[in-house]
Order: C-alpha cells, then structure tokens, then sequence
C-alpha cells in the first residue's frame, strides 16, 4: 500500500461521484490512527487557449458552496477512461470546442489531507466548435476572458476555484519562461 499499513476498513458511504471509507492504519514512526479517506476516481480540468489568446471558462451553481463558480471546464474521470480522453470529452460535453493540441500540465492530489483524488490538469489549443453535450444536471455559461481580465477576475474574488488559479499561475509562468 505504501508508507502506512492499513489494519482495516469499513465502507461509510458510497454514492454516484465517490465513496467514504473508514480506515484504522498504522502510518510511519508507529502512529496508530483512523482516518476517514474519501474515495474518487479521479479528475481532469482543461485550461483551453482560444487563437486569439483567450482563455475559456465555465460558470456553474456548485451546490456544496452555494454559489455561481467561475472555473475551467473540468468532470471525473470514468473507470476505464485515460485522464487524456476524459479532457478531451469534458472540454466538449461543456464548452463546445474540441482541441487539436492537448498538453498534461500537471498532476496533483486536491485534497490530500481526506481525500485520494488526483487532479490532471491539461492544456488545449487549436479548438474548433463542436456541440455541447452537458450533463441533464449541468447550467454551463461559457465565456472567453482575456489574460487581463483573468487577473481581473482573482482581484475581485469572482475566480476563486483552486484547479483554474493553479492553471492560469502555471500559464502565467509558462509565458513568463517564454520571453
């Protein structure tokens, strides 16, 4: 398993985005613990870059904070789907663009301290319209914000979902290698 030794788990819950366990461990330096660890398949989000230099963003009512949420388009990855095509659907079902040139950013852990999700976070160009396919559950607005208004947009607290303030510093940094 890895560094820790899981001595026992109990399922709490499993739903339709992921599953809790309780799990009793032994983790290094002979610390005795439960941990309740949610369980989920996996993510991918797509910083897509329009031929004009826009990037595309998604606003959606996220019901666990409440609120309408500016962010990039992103879902699950499906048991069976490699995080690649699982962007490559997303960008699709939610924005209507489909990517010529797709790119791994980068892979992280969103919440390691509960939770095992990884987060693949991808680069998309060279996009051409295709049609939407959102969920039956989904209300997506698309918008295609100048890098400006980005920076804009964190400034006024309207952008504040982890994955899209990684992508646009990872992008801010890609284009500040660049010069």
């Amino acid at each position: 398993m890895g560094l820790a030794r899981r001595l026992s788990s109990r399922r709490l819950y499993t739903g339709r985005v992921f599953a809790v366990d309780l799990d009793e461990v032994e983790e290094p330096g002979g610390v005795h613990a439960q941990r309740d660890v949610v369980r989920h398949s996996g993510s991918v989000a797509i910083l897509a870059i329009t031929g004009d230099d826009r990037i595309v963003l998604v606003r959606q009512y996220r019901y666990p904070v409440d609120a309408q949420v500016w962010e990039l388009p992103a879902g699950r990855v499906d048991p069976g789907e490699q995080p690649l095509d699982a962007a490559r659907r997303e960008l699709e079902e939610e924005t209507g663009l489909s990517p010529a040139q797709v790119a791994p950013l980068v892979t992280y852990f969103s919440s390691p301290g509960f939770c095992d999700e990884v987060m693949h976070l991808f680069r998309a160009t060279a996009l051409r319209p295709v049609p939407t396919r959102p969920d039956p559950d989904e209300r997506i607005e698309v918008a295609f914000v100048s890098r400006d208004e980005a920076r804009a947009m964190i400034a006024r607290g309207e952008l504040r979902d982890a994955k899209t303030l990684l992508a646009l510093l990872l992008e801010s940094e890609r284009g500040r290698s660049a010069q």
